[in-house]
């Protein structure tokens, strides 16, 4: 790690005028480029300080959580990685919350590793899956407004979801099952999808309209808490694909 040695005086200074209640409003900006290379000699000073903390998080992130059975996938439109990251969502949301939950989505960006080896799974792996802070909210969806969630999802060559299954035709879902039965369009669903989603985006614009509940867990945190059991357990981290998303013949 390089650091100019002006940094750190100029980050204190940051913090001081930040945190200083009386409003500034620059008339004008200069910045200037600096490139930092292997050439750029090393501050020892401030690696000898960090080195405590580096090494401690080293050793955290190194841990064993779990062990993965066989290679997991993220594939569209499912996928085995896919299937065990929803189901962790599902299980341990409706654990937070305390309340049944109906379904659950992770949005196909949401999940940043394509594939998750069979054997040791670290807690840094965890953080390469899920490296954003995203939280699980829960959402209480209507029967035809569902329909069109999983609409949108299907346009998007499905979604990691678990307690539902569907076809995609013409870019549509079809056939929809939510806990082994046919969608009812007047029935109330809860759901649990990552805030990021819920909150409008990937253009699901008209999810911000819909009250959520959010207790500030975050997803990473859930995926680590349903690894782990299996460790507890003495179980390894399986999943196969059960035909959640399929395309309809």
């Amino acid at each position: 790690m390089r650091r100019n040695p002006f940094f750190i005086p100029f980050l204190s200074l940051f913090f001081f005028i930040s945190a200083c209640k009386t409003a500034y409003q620059p008339t004008s900006v200069q910045y200037h480029d600096y490139s930092v290379s292997a050439k750029d000699k090393t501050d020892t000073a401030l690696l000898t300080m960090l080195r405590p903390y580096s090494d401690s998080l080293n050793k955290t992130m190194s841990d064993v959580i779990a062990v993965a059975g066989v290679e997991l996938v993220k594939k569209q439109p499912e996928g085995t990685l896919n299937n065990v990251l929803a189901d962790a969502m599902l299980v341990i949301g409706q654990e937070k919350f305390k309340k049944h939950v109906d379904a659950s989505f992770i949005n196909y960006g949401g999940v940043r590793l394509n594939i998750l080896p069979a054997g040791n799974i670290t807690r840094s792996k965890v953080f390469e899956v899920a490296p954003f802070d995203n939280v699980i909210v829960l959402q209480q969806l209507i029967g035809d407004t569902l329909e069109l969630f999983l609409d949108m999802v299907a346009i998007r060559g499905g979604w990691p979801c678990s307690g539902i299954s569907f076809q995609i035709k013409d870019k549509k879902a079809i056939n929809i099952k939510i806990g082994n039965k046919a969608l009812d369009p007047a029935k109330i669903y809860t759901i649990a999808l990552l805030d990021y989603v819920a909150n409008g985006g990937e253009e699901f614009s008209f999810l911000k309209r819909i009250p959520q509940e959010n207790n500030g867990y975050l997803f990473r945190d859930a995926v680590f808490s349903y690894f782990s059991r299996f460790q507890q357990e003495g179980r390894q981290v399986t999943a196969k694909i059960e035909n959640r998303i399929t395309h309809a013949e």
